[in-house]
């Protein structure tokens, strides 16, 4: 610990703690933009100067270490003037078109211009008319509104390990885009939304579906239809005030009625119908040799995008159980169609999800349509969600709870961890276990994948056989997993593991491409411990006891892993190119 002031008030800190940290500790708001905790700080912006007692030197906050005995100004006359004068620069080169933007009262930038009192800039406007870029379905580029902070960039080369996007070109003439600046759909981007979840700015967002839902929602010959993803229950609350982490699952169900939806099914469901297909499909693969072992898990759509275009050689190792959001989409137009005597042509399906890539998803592939339709019509993010609920008029925080429809909405404590980094693995290894050995789990709670730690591994004794196991959430993590897996196939050597859960986000879904933004680490595990609160109060904890889930397969699949079950639950991969 070293000692410091901060506006003459001392603090102790760890060594190698930033300014900008220390003065946190000490309720001092220092300004910035470029700064994310999530990335190592680069100095880009120039917003958080400050400086020593008794120095004019100025210093950045954000990248520069305390040191002993040191006494930082962060607010005086001249460090106010510079900070405005780096604002009005930033905004000099910056679309004033705030009323249309869809960071409108989330902009970072925006609340910063308004704390500095900024009503006119000083210096001439330029602005380099850009092409806007929509290609790929699930995220936008508006380059003419990006301020070359380079969060974007930080995040898809350090955070996720995609390279998707780059720095181009040199200082005003700077541009940020994939390479060549071709097309976000030409390439490597897996659609996770962590640049749109980390841009301070309107710069990058998802790719908006609203109009079109509005439009089926007034229309009185579509039967309307919504799911919701086991992550948006304990975030959405966010935007309307309520703490990280706060369950609000039975007021979106009433939000999503009072919006127009005639029927509200829950994903977590669907989650629990999942593992009977993944479990089985392990089981399988484990014990009587029906498949490649380590078997990936196949729920995160960013995950199988980045395994088609960079993991040929493991696409066999891919579970083929389509995700949650795709087999309820599919079970809505088939087994629940039938059963309440409606015309799926008449169904209009809307997923709420706490991620991009599902835009994409919803029509990865020909199998998205094992319905004779779309499986899925629309999707819409979390974030999209809090807008219908205001567009609405609805006062979200005093809604009365109500309860999902039958048969499609009732859970299990398995389906709504699936939204957490290591929920997936838990849930599978609570029924495998069971199906395995004909017993449940003396204690269902599995420690070794809980944890924001990037890479989890453990060995499960199953009745004298033992299954390794590793639990992967930041696709920047995949590649350590992915080279041992590839090391063991070419030395023809026992697998390092024998099942993989990948999750392409920091958190898992719970931190996804549509959550609300401003997720820290302490957010996530605030938002983690929500899912694991409403496992625990679930009346059953394992996707194989939930009733309706055994409904269905005795209703009409049959049995998990069935020639029904596969044609409308199961899916294929391809391998595709890095840039096209």
């Amino acid at each position: 610990m070293i000692n410091v002031k901060i506006n003459g008030n001392p603090v102790q800190v760890p060594e190698g703690t930033s300014i900008l940290a220390a003065a946190k500790m000490v309720n001092v708001k220092i300004p910035s933009l470029c700064y994310n905790s999530d990335l190592p700080a680069w100095a880009s912006c120039g917003i958080c100067i400050v400086r020593l007692e008794g120095s004019p030197r100025m210093l950045r906050a954000c990248c520069t270490a305390c040191t002993e005995g040191m006494s930082v100004i962060t607010h005086d006359p001249e460090i106010v003037k510079a900070r405005r004068t780096v604002l009005e620069l930033i905004l000099s080169n910056h679309p004033q078109e705030c009323l249309t933007c869809t960071r409108n009262n989330q902009c970072e930038l925006q609340s910063l211009a308004a704390e500095f009192g900024l009503r006119q800039i000083r210096f001439e406007q330029y602005i380099i008319d850009r092409p806007l870029d929509d290609s790929n379905d699930a995220i936008v580029f508006d380059r003419n509104k990006c301020i070359n902070c380079g969060r974007c960039v930080e995040v898809c080369q350090r955070m996720q390990g995609v390279n998707a996007i780059e720095y181009q070109g040199r200082g005003g003439k700077t541009v940020i885009g994939p390479a060549a600046l071709v097309d976000l759909s030409d390439s490597p981007c897996v659609r996770c939304g962590q640049c749109a979840a980390h841009c301070p700015v309107g710069a990058i967002y998802e790719a908006h579906s609203s109009r079109k839902v509005w439009d089926r929602l007034d229309d009185a010959e579509t039967v309307t239809v919504a799911q919701i993803a086991p992550a948006v229950r304990v975030a959405l609350g966010e935007e309307f005030g309520l703490a990280p982490g706060s369950i609000s699952t039975k007021k979106i169900y009433s939000a999503l009625r009072r919006i127009g939806f005639d029927y509200v099914f829950d994903t977590n469901f669907s989650a629990d119908l999942t593992i009977m297909e993944e479990g089985i499909e392990f089981i399988n693969r484990l014990t009587k040799n029906k498949g490649a072992i380590p078997l990936f898990t196949s729920c995160c759509p960013s995950w199988v995008d980045y395994a088609e275009k960079n993991c040929h050689d493991l696409l066999p190792h891919v579970s083929t159980a389509k995700s949650p959001q795709q087999m309820m989409g599919a079970v809505i137009k088939t087994y629940w169609a039938q059963k309440a005597g409606i015309d799926p042509k008449k169904i209009f399906s809307v997923s709420i999800m706490p991620c991009t890539a599902k835009k994409y998803e919803r029509k990865r592939n020909d199998d998205m349509k094992s319905s004779g339709f779309d499986d899925v019509d629309s999707v819409l993010t979390t974030r999209e969600l809090a807008r219908f609920i205001r567009q609405a008029g609805i006062d979200f925080n005093s809604l009365e709870e109500s309860e999902a429809d039958n048969p499609l909405g009732p859970y299990t404590g398995a389906g709504t961890i699936f939204g957490a980094t290591g929920g997936v693995m838990e849930a599978a290894i609570r029924t495998a276990y069971a199906v395995i050995t004909g017993q449940e789990l003396s204690d269902i709670n599995f420690m070794p994948a809980r944890g924001l730690e990037g890479v989890k591994e453990a060995k499960v004794d199953v009745k004298g056989t033992e299954v390794r196991i590793a639990v992967v959430h930041q696709l920047g993590n995949v590649d350590a997993v992915v080279s041992k897996v590839r090391e063991a196939i070419a030395a023809k050597a026992e697998p390092p593991y024998h099942f993989i859960e990948v999750m392409a986000c920091r958190g898992g879904c719970i931190a996804g491409g549509g959550q609300p933004y401003g997720a820290t680490d302490e957010v996530r595990a605030k938002r983690i411990a929500g899912l694991y609160k409403d496992d625990v109060d679930s009346k059953i904890r394992v996707s194989h006891k939930n009733p309706y889930v055994q409904q269905v397969y005795t209703e009409f699949f049959k049995e998990p892993n069935s020639e029904k079950a596969h044609h409308l639950l199961h899916t294929h991969y391809v391998e595709r190119p890095l840039y096209k």
